[in-house]
């Protein structure tokens, strides 16, 4: 038997050819035992729709887009998993973007890219959540879009978010239990949404536990492994070095762990290094990280969801997701403690 048709699906179904279009598009004005018909006949028969003439059969391209600005490859990995997911059990395709967010001609670049794609929805991490020349351009084309972890503009999208400060001052609190008191901070770029709130959770916790927060030391980062790196290295020469880093994120602070096999310094027993995000490379490097887990993966499905979903189609929704102190083997007793 060849493969099933949308024919074959409205005869076993009993129902028109339309109303197993409306069923496969997501549409509304469906009678739920109709519905229940129709897609127990598309399991039974097996049946994949095509998305191009699903596409030509309605105002749906069935694509959505994903854009992003971030070095991390892990997290550009997770939001593809967690997007892609989304879009394939809905029938829809995903389409990464690759956005300079500091191009003096970004306008012109997001202008130039939506004009050639033709998407249902756009899917925005950060820091493209938070620059109006990204939102400006998308709102010009008339597309729905969903940002992930936004910090400003509340109201101009749906969102799905997380509590970066909140992440930060567990982290905090952890280290302070170990009985650390000498602190420094590897940041993330000012264009990050989440770089703030990291930092400034992790100093405030500090406070509230009776340490001084202007005694953490801080050094700039970008959310690269290099700049960890480089960060580890400066931090873990001098003589008065920390006896614990919290990098901003994973990337960061496995380059911490590389500065400080460089130097012979063993983790935890000489310097304790903890990340953020629980992204892959948390489990890949030696000792594994002690880190948030922030499933960025399930952020990004819920944006695809938001996006795909009709019934949420009405108004803005922000979809919170919470987080996981995940403790492993790069953070331990501070030494003399």
């Amino acid at each position: 038997m060849g493969r099933a048709t949308i024919m074959d699906v409205a005869d076993r179904a009993g129902a028109s050819i339309k109303t197993v279009s409306r069923v496969i598009n997501g549409e509304p004005h469906v009678r739920p035992t109709t519905r229940a018909r129709i897609e127990a006949a598309i399991a039974a028969l097996d049946f994949v729709p095509n998305a191009a003439a699903r596409s030509l059969a309605s105002t749906k391209s069935f694509v959505i887009g994903a854009f992003f600005d971030n070095p991390s490859p892990s997290y550009i990995l997770a939001l593809q998993r967690g997007a892609m997911a989304a879009c394939r059990e809905a029938g829809f395709h995903l389409v990464i973007e690759d956005v300079d967010s500091a191009a003096v001609d970004l306008a012109e670049q997001m202008r130039a890219m939506l004009a050639s794609s033709r998407m249902d929805g756009v899917i925005l991490s950060p820091p493209l959540t938070d620059n109006p020349v990204v939102l400006d351009a998308i709102e010009a084309k008339g597309l729905r879009y969903v940002r992930l972890a936004p910090v400003s503009y509340p109201q101009r999208s749906s969102s799905v978010t997380t509590d970066d400060h909140g992440a930060a001052v567990e982290i905090a609190r952890h280290l302070w239990s170990l009985g650390h008191r000498r602190f420094a901070v590897i940041t993330g770029p000012p264009s990050h949404g989440c770089s703030a709130p990291r930092l400034n959770g992790f100093l405030e916790s500090i406070g509230a536990l009776g340490g001084d927060p202007q005694a953490v030391t801080l050094v700039p980062g970008d959310f690269s492994f290099r700049s960890g790196l480089d960060a580890g290295q400066y931090l873990l020469a001098g003589p008065d070095r920390p006896t614990a880093i919290f990098a901003c994120n994973d990337d960061m602070a496995a380059g911490v762990l590389a500065a400080a096999s460089k130097l012979e310094l063993q983790v935890p027993r000489d310097i304790s290094v903890a990340g953020c995000d629980d992204s892959a490379i948390a489990e890949q490097v030696w000792p594994p990280l002690t880190t948030i887990r922030q499933p960025i993966a399930l952020m990004a499905s819920e944006c695809a969801r938001l996006l795909i979903d009709p019934a949420r189609n009405d108004k803005i929704h922000e979809v919170p997701i919470g987080f996981e102190m995940i403790v492993r083997g790069s953070t331990g007793q501070a030494p003399g403690a």
